[in-house]
């Protein structure tokens, strides 16, 4: 047998570890590793955060799983909350990120299927990153996701990301809904503008179209905003999220208007796992960190602070750093051409630093939110000496 045990689909780094303090991680040999990844935008409140890692284990002591066929009362206070502090009537419970795109999109199906209409195509934009199942996929469209995975899902019309005009142009006597993220995480940390998310919504109320978004990434104060899209405030009709949410234990939600929502009735959908004791406790005290008095303005604050970082290390470097990205804590460094982001990641790593590799040559900072500036300072300061290192002068 030539197949390893563990199934070979990730390019993984060599190096595991056992625990963490914050926004450290500490590896099996010992060396510490500053964490600007995140897992991928996941660990919100940084490593053992003590509310957190309470929570949960207090809910394990008690009950774990009890499943859907009974209520469970944390899933009522986290909907509820949810509910309080957005523009949603209504909450789905589930286990990611994927698993939210896709009932958004049978929301969407089912919305107008249920009026006696045939819609069900969404309009999304290329660049685009939605997950990893057939439907989500062939959403985000892009050949390295979907490549061997043929015939693609049907029912996806591409235009470009940030043009208003090509998405009025596509609308169809069959189109159903737009996805699009308020900022492209895995397509290279490339925001859409105010201007952009109030044409969207502008031209869904006007074809009756449901606006859907895909805030995965961004979400849960990730921006500096509870959710990206207040930023341009607007409201979306459904929105799924996932990653931070849960701050680290896996959970994703949709969030939805009642008028979207009302076709989701008993039977149209479920998740054996999604919404269990264990999950909730760990929404609900990620919530609790999150709903405190100005957290999100610290993290607006300390989003301004390492970007204004960046913006001089990009100075110091433009044969390296061609542009510094994002919103909040959800930055990207795109690299000049003559150096590819996986090289610098790699270099970064060696020098103890976790980044994340994107979409157009970027690198994805995703620090944990809670970080500091003395964090930020420690990781700029790395990602200096990564960048002399790289410098084709060098």
């Amino acid at each position: 047998m030539t197949i390893p045990a563990l199934m070979p689909t990730y390019g993984r780094a060599d190096v595991a570890f056992e625990r963490g303090e914050g926004c450290w991680l500490i590896a099996t040999d010992g060396r510490r590793y500053l964490d600007f990844g995140s897992g991928v935008a996941v660990n919100s409140l940084g490593h053992s955060h003590p509310h957190l890692v309470q929570a949960i284990q207090a809910q394990a002591a008690q009950v774990i799983h009890t499943s859907n066929l009974y209520r469970v009362p944390g899933q009522e206070r986290a909907a509820a909350r949810l509910v309080a502090n957005t523009f949603a009537d209504t909450v789905f419970f589930n286990n990611s990120g994927a698993e939210a795109l896709e009932m958004a999109i049978k929301i969407a199906r089912r919305h107008h299927q249920s009026q006696g209409s045939d819609r069900y195509r969404v309009i999304v934009a290329r660049q685009a990153f939605h997950g990893r199942t057939l439907a989500t996929v062939a959403a985000g469209g892009q050949e390295k996701h979907l490549a061997g995975f043929a015939p693609m899902v049907e029912g996806f019309d591409r235009v470009g990301f940030g043009n208003l005009n090509e998405a009025r142009q596509a609308v169809g006597d069959l189109t159903a809904a737009v996805l699009v993220e308020p900022v492209q995480g895995e397509g290279g940390i490339r925001t859409a503008d105010a201007q952009y998310l109030q044409g969207l919504r502008a031209m869904c109320d006007e074809y009756g179209l449901l606006l859907m978004l895909d805030e995965v990434q961004t979400g849960n104060g990730r921006t500096g905003k509870l959710y990206a899209h207040e930023w341009a405030g607007i409201t979306p009709d459904v929105m799924a999220t996932a990653k931070g949410l849960g701050g680290g234990f896996p959970v994703g939600a949709v969030l939805a208007t009642e008028k979207a929502a009302a076709c989701m009735t008993a039977g149209t959908h479920g998740s054996t796992f999604g919404g269990n004791p264990l999950a909730m406790a760990a929404v609900n005290a990620v919530l609790d960190v999150l709903l405190e008095d100005g957290f999100l303005d610290r993290v607006q604050a300390i989003g301004a602070f390492l970007r204004d970082r960046l913006e001089r290390l990009a100075a110091r470097h433009p044969a390296v750093i061609e542009e510094v990205r994002g919103l909040g804590l959800m930055l990207g460094l795109r690299l000049a051409p003559a150096i590819t982001n996986t090289d610098f990641v790699s270099k970064a790593l060696s020098h103890g630093l976790l980044t994340v590799p994107a979409g157009d040559n970027v690198v994805r900072l995703l620090p944990p939110l809670i970080v500091g500036e003395a964090e930020a300072d420690a990781a700029v300061d790395i990602l200096d000496r990564v960048s002399k290192e790289l410098s084709p002068a060098s």
